[in-house]
């Protein structure tokens, strides 16, 4: 390792070039982080969003009727309820040996009556409903422009109408939990009535309070045999200046005014999974009298400080052409033909938006739609589907300076080890606890769907590898601690359930699936698939590393670690395919162009398979990879785009980034297109380019691991590497020109550039510029 004195001698330049890298408005900069079109959205998805991680709006821009769809995270169909079967303790051991057996329909067919969750569906995101404001005097409006200002956290409207300007603007505070918007028309020019309306199959009521609040109460609806048990409220509060207010029904009228400020509140009576007694009236009462104290611009400066605060930790510039001129409906369109690399830029930046928007401490995790829904059917049921796509959503989180909003999702996994301890003692009968492959804002664990789907153990375990990554990026001690339970609670559950596989001697998980894909026995049912067995080895690695840096709990850690050695390895096939089931059954799956490549987790997420260490498994899953093919859902191609980014092959990486950014994967709102919307592709995409810049894995920090040659020269700032190191890179003609780093807990650190890597010993505080010449001339680069 270089000591700084060594660094000097070796041409590393030590100063304060990574600090100003790093902070907020240094180069690169900001350009361009504005999503704009010359006419109001008519889709959903043409709509622009805003939100602050609980509360949120899509905003559609219209000139005569304006809609702001609304959410608030906690609106979920039914109640408290447990959904743990307890047929399934007897059930199991016959699914497993049904499954060793080989009679494969069997187990699917007594799996699906006798071990599945009750009920075997779990509940939904619901939508709040809408406000709609309809305006008159706005005929024949021209010069209208409708745009969302990244930056800011702002949507807005402009256009002229009876020969005055309008302005509307809206945004989500954080600091202030309302939605607040302002029109303004000048004097007299502004009339227009408010009311909210229900989605299908909900019935709050209005209910005016004077003339200028209008109350929207109601209660969720019961589902898959479940009662409703929340009650919620949203409050609309309008504050004019001139003309007058009055009441027309349900709804609130304004006449002859200059301009108005709408405040929004909402809440329900959920307090945690368990805990429906809340106050939701007492709630948006207090957020209106807050924001009614401060006035718009006091609220809108907190809103864009709190906002800045997050979002301007990282900057990206990859270039620009006159394409990024056009409004972004039309570079999407023409994403294919175009020369727009600009586009790829404000998608990244547009990832994380919605990962602040959608997540932040103290709220609920982002799920399936992040916190946007606009009925209470979604696709999905907009809940959280932990065989890939909530994982996805964190995947950008501690890389692009957004560690914070992955509490929420630490918070659930807490959630979900107290729910998932009950499932494992009544369903499998062990310690510990379990999650398979959905959960809902109840915190249900127990599998749903159907035995093809639902029965897959180790969803929980995933999770846990988000909340060791939190730990490895900001290494702090209390931090581990407070985790530490979750982690030995999920390995206790695999200590008690693995199997010993006949024949070999491994140790399996059973029953379970390679998630929603088909095998040769024509269902999914098996037992020891790869991902399981990747899972569980990051998971007991893991906990003992937790164990030993607390010093606690030797003869578990002992325990933990000989069960990971026995667990079975990656193995390549006959056909020279990484193997997705102990089986040689990858040319015989029902669909090789599957969506899910669930073998590949050892690439990414994990790095148990790397190009440098695993040379033959990379090589093997570069073919399972190809034979996947490119295109697919857009979170699938979000995760192809990400795997090739981790094996090296910047350009396929690159191909498949603009497959994404395509019409037939991407919005007009930049929302990701599965089809339909789901917002995990958009976080994917956000992780596929950060891997294409940096990556960090295998003790390593390495630089420009996968540059396209459609990226020759770009820069970006403010990246987050484990062990507390912030970086910042700048290249040109495809080379690296310098790198910033800094050391917030002055770790030790190993930095690759090529097939050189520089040692680095950096004390807390400490920053370094590093050149191409800082490796060539290391005295340790190796």
């Amino acid at each position: 390792m270089l000591t700084r004195r060594e660094a000097m001698a070796a041409g590393v330049g030590v100063g304060l070039a990574g600090a100003a890298a790093t902070r907020a408005g240094a180069e690169p900069g900001f350009p361009d982080l504005r999503l704009w079109y010359r006419q109001p959205a008519t889709t959903w998805v043409e709509a622009l969003p805003i939100g602050n991680g609980r509360l949120a709006a899509m905003v559609f821009g219209g000139v005569g009727r304006e809609r702001l769809q609304l959410n608030e995270d906690t609106l979920w169909g039914g109640g408290p309820y447990d959904p743990a079967n307890p047929k399934a303790l007897e059930g199991i051991p016959r699914v497993r040996q049904l499954i060793a057996e080989e009679r494969w329909v069997e187990a699917r067919d007594f799996a699906t009556v006798s071990i599945m969750a009750t009920p075997v569906r779990q509940m939904s995101f619901n939508s709040l409903g809408d406000l709609y404001l309809d305006f008159t005097g706005v005929e024949g409006a021209a010069n209208y422009r409708r745009e969302l200002d990244l930056d800011g956290a702002v949507t807005s409207v402009t256009f002229e109408a009876g020969g005055r300007p309008h302005v509307r603007e809206a945004f989500v505070s954080a600091i202030d939990q309302v939605v607040a918007m302002r029109l303004v028309a000048g004097p007299g020019g502004l009339s227009f009535t408010a009311g909210f309306d229900n989605p299908p199959r909900a019935s709050a009521v209005a209910t005016a309070e004077g003339t200028d609040t209008l109350v929207f109460a109601g209660r969720n609806g019961a589902q898959h045999g479940v009662d409703g048990a929340l009650k919620y409220e949203s409050r609309l509060r309008i504050i004019r200046r001139g003309g007058r207010t009055s009441v027309d029904g349900g709804r609130l009228v304004v006449t002859g005014a200059d301009e108005a400020i709408l405040l929004i509140a909402a809440a329900t009576s959920y307090r945690s999974f368990r805990d429906v007694s809340g106050d939701p009236a007492a709630k948006t009462r207090q957020a209106i009298a807050r924001a009614l104290g401060k006035g718009w611009d006091a609220l809108k400066a907190d809103h864009h400080r709190e906002h800045r605060r997050l979002f301007r930790k990282v900057a990206f510039d990859i270039g620009r052409t006159d394409a990024a001129d056009r409004p972004t409906d039309e570079r999407v369109a023409t994403s294919q033909s175009s020369n727009d690399p600009a586009l790829a830029s404000l998608y990244y930046q547009y990832g994380r938006y919605l990962l602040i928007s959608s997540s932040r401490p103290g709220t609920q995790p982002a799920n399936l739609q992040g916190v946007w829904n606009e009925n209470n059917s979604p696709p999905w049921g907009g809940k959280y589907t932990i065989n890939i796509n909530t994982e996805m959503n964190y995947w950008p989180a501690e890389p692009t300076g957004l560690g914070e909003c992955v509490e929420p999702l630490v918070a659930m996994v807490k959630d979900l080890a107290i729910t998932g301890a009950r499932t494992a003692r009544v369903m499998y009968g062990a310690r510990g606890w379990v999650c398979h492959h959905n959960t809902d804002v109840w915190r249900a664990t127990a599998p749903i769907d159907g035995s093809q789907y639902g029965v897959w153990p180790t969803g929980g375990a995933w999770l846990c590898k988000h909340l060791w990554d939190r730990w490895d990026y900001h290494r702090d001690p209390a931090y581990l601690a407070d985790i530490y339970p979750v982690l030995k609670g999920a390995s206790l559950f695999f200590l008690d359930t693995l199997q010993v596989e006949a024949g070999s001697g491994y140790l399996i998980s059973s029953p379970s699936i390679s998630p929603e894909n088909t095998h040769a026995g024509g269902v999914s049912l098996c037992a020891g698939p790869t991902m399981d067995q990747q899972i569980i080895r990051d998971l007991f690695a893991n906990t003992a590393r937790a164990a030993e840096h607390l010093q606690v709990d030797p003869a578990l850690r002992d325990e933990i670690l000989a069960a990971r050695a026995h667990l079975a390895p990656n193995e390549i096939g006959s056909t020279g395919l990484l193997k997705e089931w102990r089986e040689d059954w990858d040319l015989q799956a029902n669909d090789l162009h599957h969506r899910h490549v669930s073998h590949l987790y050892g690439v990414y997420p994990s790095d148990q398979i790397t190009t440098r260490r695993t040379p033959a498994l990379a090589e093997a899953a570069k073919m399972s990879l190809s034979l996947r093919g490119d295109i697919s859902t857009g979170w699938a191609i979000a995760w192809r785009l990400n795997l090739w980014a981790r094996l090296g092959d910047g350009d396929r990486a690159h191909r498949i980034l603009m497959h994404l950014l395509s019409p037939d994967r991407t919005y007009p709102n930049l929302f990701d297109a599965h089809p339909p919307f789901q917002i995990d592709g958009n976080f994917g995409g956000v992780s596929g380019m950060t891997e294409m810049l940096m990556q960090d894995h295998s003790g390593e920090i390495i630089l420009l691991p996968s540059l396209p040659a459609a990226w020759p020269s770009g820069a970006i700032s403010g990246l987050r590497c484990r062990g507390g190191f912030g970086l910042s890179i700048r290249w040109a003609e495809g080379r690296l020109v310098q790198a910033d780093l800094v050391s917030d807990l002055g770790e030790p650190c190993l930095v690759r550039y090529g097939d050189l890597t520089l040692g680095l010993n950096l004390a807390r505080g400490g920053r370094l510029t590093l050149t191409p010449a800082s490796f060539v001339q290391a005295p340790f680069a190796s």
